[in-house]
């Protein structure tokens, strides 16, 4: 997939597009990245992360609706290796993630709020393929969500061909 800017995806399609507020760093070593949404919905227990990261990625993203904690990591070193391994794209949490160091030399798009030294719990709580919010945006199983430096766009299946072809037309930004 050819590497995507946000912002000419935006001035192409407008509101057509979700736009997630900017509150989000990059921390994996995949600057852009894009990919059909896998959802997941948990607090402080990176259950359903680890499992959903640990099956075929297929080239989609992971958002996971976290709850904004800032009080532990949903994502780390040995978690992010088993999604570069099983082909995701990458990662959004709407949380912390930890290990930065080691993140950034992955193979891998990962967007979070902060970084943190303290993991989380697992208790296997949480839910997955629902619709959660995060970033200020809903988001679908199924979207389309396209990241990079100037941060995360999400369209509807339904737009999901247009806007790929939209992005090949697109010239990246740096």
């Amino acid at each position: 997939m050819p590497e995507l800017s946000t912002a000419d995806l935006f001035d192409r399609f407008g509101e057509a597009l979700r736009v997630c507020a900017p509150v989000f760093r990059d921390f994996g070593g995949r600057a852009a990245f894009s990919g059909s949404a896998v959802t997941v919905k948990c607090f402080e227990d990176n259950s359903r992360i680890k499992e959903a990261l640990a099956e075929p990625g297929q080239g989609r993203v992971l958002v996971a609706a976290c709850g904004g904690s800032l009080r532990c990591a949903m994502l780390g070193d040995m978690i992010a290796e088993s999604a570069v391994e099983q082909g995701w794209a990458g990662v959004v949490i709407d949380g912390c993630v930890r290990d930065v160091a080691r993140l950034a030399q992955l193979d891998l798009g990962i967007k979070a709020i902060a970084s943190t030294p303290r993991k989380s719990t697992r208790r296997g709580e949480g839910q997955r393929d629902l619709l959660v919010e995060v970033g200020g945006i809903a988001v679908h199983p199924g979207d389309t969500v396209v990241c990079d430096r100037d941060g995360i766009l999400v369209a509807p299946p339904s737009a999901s061909s247009e806007l790929l072809e939209g992005a090949d037309q697109a010239s990246p930004r740096n």
